[in-house]
This record gives structure tokens, C-alpha cells and sequence, in this order.
């Protein structure tokens, strides 16, 4: 019983790009995979023309990627299609984790109140890539179907790229070209890039199975299972009763054999009972793998998504790395196009990014020496920690069926400004900032929704009339730090509700959360990046404070872009 019916997009004759010498385009994107449609899309939404190639003409067969984390989500959110993908996914915040039949561990991956979205949402990768694909046309990005990529040719100033379609090939080159071709991208084997890491020795099957069942729309793993013994198994409801299970195979197990349906239907009947009806839909094979390129940028070629870097499946760290790459690319780049920032910030781009995938390999090579202890020793510890953790809360900390993604904090980035007095909590430089609920011209909003595509300044006050004591200057400096070349829009937040001043957008911290997670207090002030990343705070507005920040958070420190 199939539950979805793929697309075909329309394919155009080239005719526009073919004539003449090659065409010179500012921005052009390599896969149409929700990597490279981010990235368009965000193209789009930074003003830039875009142009993407793809070499099939419908979305990715399969679900593959299904979890996307809330971080991930508050980037489908500013890119226009985060109601769309959590309207039709599975929300859940809850994991549990069983050893055989008995649960020895759960976590919450929102514990507290006051977020709009889910800790998770589980979606079949191709409802995903549907809903990219409809936001990107709307916006105007130029999707050419059934165009492959045979060549790539870095050049001092950018790329040529070679194509081929059914009306034959052509040439074009492009001032930025983003790679986003996926784990087996053909243009970093061409151009003999390398790719560094780890394999592990064990394999996973998946399958898909359609069903009605009553089960909680929960994460669950089983260490040892008895339908599946000294294996493990994951279970994860998606949308349109589709059900995904994970079966450990081990490494000497035949991919081939492993796929065919006369040898999954077993393996499911065992866990499910004989009586729970099912259909198989989809399956696959997969091995794990910890890699990545030694650098994301080459001159104008710029990598992202699985192309860049590639984690074992455990965590969920694949697709939304991937949106927090093109989250941190795209605003750096558009201002580089622009002539708004040097070349150096893309500089920025690689060393953060290669930061978070260096952190997300290292959580996900922790999460596969667990699920799959390769020694003795390995195992009697692993097996030692699940026993321990049915009574004693301490080796709970110790079970690890997959550390679940979590975004970056850029700590070290060169961009971030440090602090110049004491701050608590969470949201230091380099931080992708909370969310929280706040009231906007008397209805109901989330801070996040206010926020992205531009620097903001969140500036802290009780209320309206409280301005000038808590923010001396604000008033007067507002108006020229938004009229700059590179401008920065304020936003008052105050505690109290009020009327709106002239001239100046305010957010009521509905519920005093706003401040409690920032650690604010009247006077406080914080600079945010387009990406929604804190770039700097203080204790009190200074507006030549805000643009040495702002200088500093766009690689141009003195450069006359930022001057009054």
C-alpha cells in the first residue's frame, strides 16, 4: 500500500543558458536534496538570484531522513515552511530506552515550558523535500530538473560547471557555486577532495511498514530485544502510519539478502506479533560512517550537508546539520555578493562549520561504540551500564542509544564579541538563541518569528516610558543604525505592556521567560546575527559598542561599511 505518490517536475530545454560563450551567474547550487533547497531558498530570501541543478526530476525515493530536531525546525521557520512540515509530521519530545523488554531510561528533550516547536518531528524525507520544493518555486529560484553535473573547474573568481541535459550540454559558470550533492557527491570526487573518517564495521536495516497501532508517538530502543536478540532495534512513528525500524545486522550480514521482503517480513512479524496486520513499504541497508572534508570551503566552491561531512544515523545529526550549514553560509554569503562584507567571512563558514561537524562526529562515534561495542571489554561495560541503569539514575547518564542532535554553540568563532560584564545561563556569544513567547502588536508571537535575515538588537527595558532610564541613546541612535549600508533593527523588549513608541518595534516578554534565559535586566542588550546566533551582549547600550560588534560579526573590523 503505498501512502505517497512522487512528483514529477518539469523539465526545461536550456535555451536560455546554452547560446554564446558561458553565462556568468552569481550563485549557483548543486543538488536538490533539503541541503541544496535551503540553501535556495535562503538565497531567495537574502535577495540573490539563484540557480539550481539536479540530475533526477522528482523527490529523494524513500524516507531516509526522518528526525529534524527544534533546531532545525526554527530554521524551517524563518525559511517559510516550518507549519507545513510540523503540520504534517509526528511531534514528540520523549525517548525510551529498554534492555530486553524492561524500560531502563527516558529523556525529554524539552523539559520546560514556553517553545513553540517539539524537541523532534519525525517526516518522511520526501514530504520534506515537496514542501522545499514549493517554497523555493514561489520564491523565484531557478530549479532546472534532469540537469547533471558531469564537471566542475575551480577558477580564481569562481567556477565552471559542466552540464548535461536531454537537449544536449553546456557551460556556465558562476561567481559562487554551493555543493550540495550528498554523501556520494560526485564534484568532491572529481576534483579529488578528500573526505576523512571513520567506516564501522556493522550494518542496519531499515523498514518501513504501514499500520495502525496504538503505540505513543515516542523514540523507542531496544538493547537485546527478544524478538531481535544481542542486537538492537529503533522504533519511530512517522506520519501517514508509516512506522520506522532500525534492525542491527552486523557486519557480516549480506546487504542483497538482507533487503528482499521474504527475509524482513520475519524479522517485523517477530517484533509485531502475528496478529498486527502490516504492509512493507520501503527498506534499505546502511553502514555507519564518521567523516568529513578537511575543509568545507575551496575558494568559490563551497560544501554543505553530507557532501561536507556524513555521521552515523544514531542522534539525528545528518539533515539537520546540514540546515544549520546553509543557516550559518547563506547570510555571510549574501553579504559578500553585496559588497556589504570581505571574502574573509566566508573564511568563518569553514572554521564554525567544520567546528559543529567535528562535535557532531565525536557524539555520534560515542553513540555507535555504544549501540555497537566492537571488543569484549567494550560490550561488559556497555551491558554493565544498561543493568545498572534499571535502579541507579547514575548509569543512566551512561546509556547512550544516540545522543540526539542539538545545534552548535559557536563559541570560538572569530565573529563573536566577548563579554565585558557577568551574564548567567546559556545564551553566550556564539549561542543559537532560546525562544520564547512574547506579545507583538497585541497578539500572541514567539521571539524567534521576529528574529533572522538581518541583525537585530534586543533591547531590554520595564516598559515603554522606562526607555531613556534603562537605554540612554537608544531612542536617537535607532533610527541611524537601521539606515546604515549594513543596518541593524531594534527591538525593545520590555516587561510590562504598552503603547508602541514612534519609530520603535517592541516585544512584551509575556511571561518573563524572554529574560530569564538571556539573563536580562533592564538596560541589557544583545546583537543577533541573521542566523538567530547571539553575536554580542551588554549591560548597557553603547551604540559604538553595537558597531565594533557589528564590524567584528562580519570579518570587517574598521572597515567604513559600519561607520556612523
Amino acid at each position: 500500500m503505498a501512502t505517497y505518490t512522487y512528483p514529477t517536475f518539469p523539465y526545461r530545454a536550456p535555451n536560455d543558458l546554452m547560446p554564446g560563450a558561458p553565462q556568468r551567474k552569481p550563485l549557483v547550487i548543486i543538488g536538490a536534496g533539503p541541503v541544496g533547497l535551503a540553501a535556495a531558498i535562503d538565497a531567495r530570501l537574502q535577495g540573490l538570484e539563484v540557480l539550481l541543478f539536479d540530475e533526477e526530476d522528482s523527490v529523494s525515493f524513500g524516507s531516509r531522513a526522518v528526525c529534524y530536531a527544534k533546531r532545525a525546525l526554527e530554521i524551517l521557520d524563518r525559511l517559510g515552511v516550518g507549519d507545513v512540515v510540523v503540520d504534517k509530521g509526528v511531534s514528540w519530545n520523549v525517548g525510551r530506552t529498554f534492555l530486553r523488554e524492561e524500560e531502563v531510561y527516558r529523556f525529554n528533550l524539552v523539559p520546560d515550558a514556553g517553545h513553540k516547536r517539539p524537541g523532534m518531528i519525525n517526516l518522511q524525507q520526501y514530504h520534506l523535500e515537496e514542501a522545499l520544493v514549493n517554497r523555493a518555486t514561489e520564491l523565484g529560484a531557478d530549479l532546472r530538473w534532469n540537469y547533471k553535473v558531469v564537471g566542475v573547474t575551480p577558477l580564481a573568481d569562481g567556477a565552471r560547471v559542466s552540464v548535461e541535459t536531454p537537449d544536449g550540454a553546456f557551460e556556465i559558470e558562476a561567481d559562487w557555486l554551493i555543493v550540495a550533492d550528498g554523501a556520494r557527491s560526485n564534484v568532491r570526487r572529481q576534483l579529488g577532495l578528500d573526505i576523512e573518517g571513520h567506516v564501522f564495521k556493522d550494518r542496519f536495516l531499515i523498514a518501513d511498514v504501514v499500520m495502525k497501532a496504538d503505540y505513543p508517538a515516542e523514540r523507542w530502543f531496544w538493547f537485546d530485544p527478544p524478538f531481535h536478540p544481542n542486537q538492537s532495534v529503533l522504533l519511530h512513528k512517522q506520519s501517514d502510519n508509516v512506522w520506522r525500524i532500525d534492525f542491527q545486522l552486523g557486519w557480516d550480514a549480506d546487504p542483497e539478502e538482507e533487503k528482499k521482503p521474504e527475509n524482513i517480513l520475519p524479522r517485523v512479524k517477530a517484533m509485531l506479533g502475528d496478529d498486527r496486520e502490516f504492509t512493507l513499504e520501503w527498506a534499505s541497508i546502511y553502514t555507519f560512517q564518521c567523516r568529513r572534508m578537511k575543509n568545507f570551503r575551496h575558494g568559490h566552491l563551497l560544501f554543505a550537508g553530507d557532501a561536507a561531512h556524513q555521521v552515523s544515523p544514531f542522534g539525528a545529526r545528518g539533515a539537520n546539520s546540514g540546515f544549520q550549514d546553509t543557516d550559518d553560509l547563506l547570510w555571510k554569503l549574501a553579504l559578500v555578493i553585496k559588497g556589504l562584507a570581505p571574502e574573509a567571512l566566508l573564511d568563518t563558514y569553514d572554521t564554525d562549520r567544520v567546528y559543529a561537524a567535528d562535535e557532531n562526529i565525536r557524539n555520534s562515534t560515542r553513540s555507535t561504540d555504544f549501540i555497537t561495542p566492537k571488543s569484549a571489554v567494550s560490550k561488559l561495560f556497555r551491558n554493565a551500564a544498561l543493568e545498572l541503569a534499571r535502579s541507579q539514575p547514575f548509569a543512566r547518564k551512561l546509556v547512550n542509544s544516540g545522543r540526539l542532535s542539538v545545534p552548535a554553540f559557536l563559541v570560538h568563532s572569530a565573529l563573536n564579541t566577548p563579554d565585558t560584564g557577568p551574564f548567567e545561563g546559556d545564551m553566550v556569544p556564539g549561542a543559537p538563541l532560546d525562544d520564547a513567547p512574547v506579545r507583538v502588536a497585541g497578539a500572541d508571537g514567539w521571539l524567534l518569528d521576529q528574529l533572522g535575515n538581518r541583525f537585530v538588537l534586543l533591547a531590554f527595558a520595564d516598559s515603554v516610558e522606562a526607555i531613556d532610564t534603562a537605554l540612554p541613546g537608544l531612542r536617537a541612535q535607532a533610527a541611524a543604525l537601521a539606515g546604515a549600508a549594513l543596518p541593524v533593527q531594534t527591538l525593545l523588549v520590555t516587561a510590562h505592556a504598552g503603547n508602541e513608541p514612534a519609530g520603535l518595534a517592541t516585544l512584551h516578554d509575556r511571561d518573563g521567560l524572554l529574560a530569564q534565559r538571556l539573563d536580562a535586566r533592564p538596560g541589557t542588550c544583545y546583537l543577533v546575527r541573521p542566523d538567530q546566533h547571539v553575536a554580542a551582549r551588554w549591560r548597557s547600550f553603547d551604540v559604538s559598542a553595537v558597531r565594533a560588534a557589528l564590524a567584528r560579526a562580519t570579518a570587517q573590523i574598521g572597515s567604513e561599511t559600519v561607520a556612523a
